[in-house]
C-alpha cells in the first residue's frame, strides 16, 4: 500500500511531512489521555471489543431527533427552518388547488406536482 501526503503538505519535504504527522499524532494522543484523566475512563481494548455482541443495543442513548438542518449558527439554522416551512406552505397551497382543480397551478421551484389521481376509461 503506498500513502500519499497530505495536499497541504504535498510540497514539504519528506521529512518535514512525517515530522507534521508525528505531531499531529501526538496531539490526538495528549487530548485522548487528557480527556481520560479528566472522566476517569480508560479504553476498553481489542479483546473487549471483540467479546462485545455486535447485535447488542446501549443501556444508554440518545432520544432526541436529529435536527432539520446543521447550521454554522442558530440563526442560519433558524432562518433555514422558516426557508423550509414557507417552501412547505407553498407546497401545500398549490397542491390543494390542484386537489380543487383550479388550473394553472405553480408549484415552488424544486418542486415536484403530487401524481395526479388514475381514471379508467
Amino acid at each position: 500500500m503506498t500513502l500519499s501526503p497530505s495536499p497541504c503538505w504535498e510540497d514539504l519535504p519528506a521529512d518535514e511531512q512525517k515530522r507534521r504527522a508525528a505531531d499531529v499524532v501526538q496531539e490526538v494522543e495528549s487530548e485522548a489521555a487528557s480527556h481520560r484523566e479528566k472522566t476517569g475512563t480508560n479504553p476498553m481494548g481489542s479483546a473487549a471489543i471483540r467479546k462485545q455482541n455486535p447485535h447488542d443495543q446501549p443501556e444508554r442513548s440518545k432520544k432526541s431527533p436529529a435536527p432539520l438542518f446543521h447550521a454554522v449558527s442558530k440563526r442560519v439554522r433558524d432562518d433555514l427552518r422558516a426557508a423550509y416551512y414557507a417552501f412547505l406552505a407553498a407546497y401545500r397551497e398549490a397542491a390543494e388547488r390542484l386537489k380543487a382543480g383550479i388550473l394553472p397551478v405553480v408549484f415552488p421551484a424544486g418542486s415536484f406536482p403530487p401524481a395526479l389521481p388514475f381514471v379508467g376509461g
